[in-house]
């Protein structure tokens, strides 16, 4: 007996952010699969896909936004229930990969939820993992699966020399972490020039900016981070540079977390424009004028697309997206 065996690709959505899997969909050409998810009255998750899925490349998205616990346990379920409906492979579509934050111990008696998150979706029943600008690299070794690392770096690049075309401009990176991130937006910008800012957290959630390397004056300085949460890091970072007789402060960002005091924070801080893409829901309260939105579906349908296919990814971004 012979048979010609065929591909077929699904895509589904959980509840977390819908909006961004509809962009991906339409990219590709499709529609996002039937799916039923409801809760219990007391608060479990229950998923049933409303569609034969067996035998096909089922790709899973869901960020991890707020809130986050229920958001990710919604996705482990439709990547358990896919593999007991027998999906030939289950690939798990996180734009923002949660507890990103927790890739190591800073302190002794600390858990590594980074890595807890990753056996997790392996365990569930994921073959394989797409994210966008993990928090840190190291994340990637976390899984014993692939995962696909892509960047937000081409899209926000284009928006920057769009915008400031032949603005004398300044790349900064906020703390000691963002340094390689900086490099890579300065190997994109011919003509701009480097500046560096030295943090130090003085409690949970608090940083607070001690000094700044480079020459800024009468510059348009370009902040740049993976991540806005509480806005204390970006708007105290701008601050410095202000004082330091910037002309302007430009703050880009992948993924917009802005939780707690931000919204605030950002309309208050001497930050021109806010510039991030949508791996979460934009809160657009209070700092509307401030904030522009770079969509993220062509990024990731492209990498779906080439996933589905057996092409490579990281030609897509050529090698930038590690």
């Amino acid at each position: 007996m012979e048979i010609v065996t065929k591909k077929r690709m699904q895509i589904f959505s959980g509840r977390g952010y819908a909006d961004v899997a509809v962009d991906v969909a339409n990219h590709l050409g499709m529609k996002l699969g039937d799916v039923e998810i409801k809760d219990f009255s007391s608060g479990e998750v229950y998923v049933r896909f409303q569609e034969n899925v067996r035998g096909s490349d089922v790709f899973v998205i869901q960020t991890h936004c707020h809130p986050v616990n229920q958001n990710i346990m919604e996705q482990l379920v439709m990547i358990e229930a896919a593999k007991r409906a027998s999906a030939k492979r289950i690939t798990a579509v996180c734009p923002f990969y949660g507890y990103a934050r927790q890739d190591k111990k800073s302190r002794s008696r600390e858990p590594i939820t980074a890595k807890l998150l990753a056996d997790m979706l392996t365990v569930a029943g994921a073959d394989r993992v797409v994210s966008v600008d993990l928090h840190s690299g190291q994340i990637q070794g976390f899984f014993d699966q692939p995962l696909d690392h892509l960047t937000a770096l081409p899209l926000l690049v284009g928006w920057l020399r769009n915008e400031y075309p032949e603005g004398e401009l300044v790349v900064a990176s906020p703390d000691a972490g963002r340094v390689g991130l900086a490099e890579k937006f300065l190997s994109h910008l011919p003509g701009a020039s480097p500046a560096y800012l030295a943090k130090t957290r003085t409690a949970h959630n608090v940083a607070k900016t001690l000094a700044v390397t480079g020459d800024v004056e009468g510059k348009t300085c370009v902040l740049v981070d993976d991540m806005i949460d509480t806005a204390g890091t970006i708007v105290g970072a701008a601050e410095a540079l202000m004082e330091r007789g910037a002309r302007r402060v430009i703050a880009l960002a992948t993924h917009p977390v802005m939780s707690g005091p931000a919204c605030d924070r950002l309309q208050a801080a001497p930050i021109e424009r806010v510039v991030v893409t949508d791996t979460l829901p934009t809160p657009v309260n209070g700092v509307s004028e401030k904030i522009e939105v770079v969509p993220i579906a062509p990024i990731i349908a492209s990498t779906m697309k080439a996933i589905f296919e057996d092409e490579s990814v990281s030609e897509l971004f050529d090698d930038q997206n590690q």
